[in-house]
């Protein structure tokens, strides 16, 4: 199966509630339709530095930010599909550049304990990345269920619907159970909207009519905040804790 490789689009997010929710659905149900795979339990494994460099630096709200991570649509098995994701924002436009591998071949490149089978320009580019921040390790595992929907006469808008969004930094690992830390306040769900282009008038007459408006939110800015930060202030620990989270 071929895989979309390379993103470039606006990402615009809202925390709405399950009743919201049912309104913004009615209001797309004419004009889009929901992606080939339903509802789906989304994994992430988060690289960063010893110190946290990565995130610290991007919940200060710069014009430039990038993470790194691998993605799973399923629980893992060392032999199934997952994605290297390089995901880079500059201002307002976000730029994710990725490659599917198989999971165990996957961590291992990331972890710096072999190459990647594949010799292309995005492999040299996380490479690079591996390379500059020297001290990359998996920190975060970051979960959540997501639908997902696109429009029918343009399939670049896109809007999903997270809830159940779960953080934990112990068992990090792809083909582990999904548990631990809520990040979203109870009855609510992380909308965002995905588009290359402007938003059509009927989303922002739907939006308007039920005044959701958009928001700032990282789910691994939030993970750091709400959980990590607190845990290094009090123990003082950096890097590879094994604080239970």
């Amino acid at each position: 199966m071929a895989f979309q490789t390379v993103f470039k689009r606006c990402e615009l997010k809202y925390i709405i509630t399950l009743q919201q929710k049912e309104k913004v659905l009615a209001a797309m149900r004419p004009y889009m339709i929901p992606d080939a795979y339903g509802r789906t339990t989304i994994r992430n494994i988060y690289f960063d530095t010893d110190t946290y460099l990565l995130i610290r630096r991007s919940v200060e709200k710069p014009v430039y930010k990038e993470k790194l991570r691998i993605r799973s649509y399923t629980k893992a098995e060392p032999d199934s599909t997952v994605f290297v994701e390089l995901k880079k924002k500059y201002e307002h436009t976000v730029y994710k550049r990725r490659i599917s591998l198989p999971e165990a071949e996957a961590m291992a490149w990331v972890e710096r304990k072999k190459e990647c089978s594949q010799h292309t320009q995005i492999s040299e580019e996380v490479d690079y990345f591996l390379d500059y921040y020297e001290t990359l390790h998996p920190t975060v595992f970051l979960s959540y269920e997501r639908e997902a929907f696109y429009a029918k006469e343009d399939s670049d808008f896109r809007v999903t619907f997270d809830d159940t969004v779960l953080c934990r930094q112990e068992d990090l690992s792809l083909e582990a159970d999904v548990y631990g830390t809520p990040l979203l306040p109870a009855g609510t769900v992380l909308m965002e909207i995905k588009c290359a282009g402007g938003i059509p008038l009927w989303m922002t007459n739907i939006l308007s009519a039920e005044r959701i408006y958009k928001t700032s939110f990282s789910k691994y800015g939030t993970a750091y905040q709400r959980i990590i930060y607190p845990t290094i202030k009090e123990y003082g620990v950096y890097g590879k804790s094994k604080q239970k989270l």
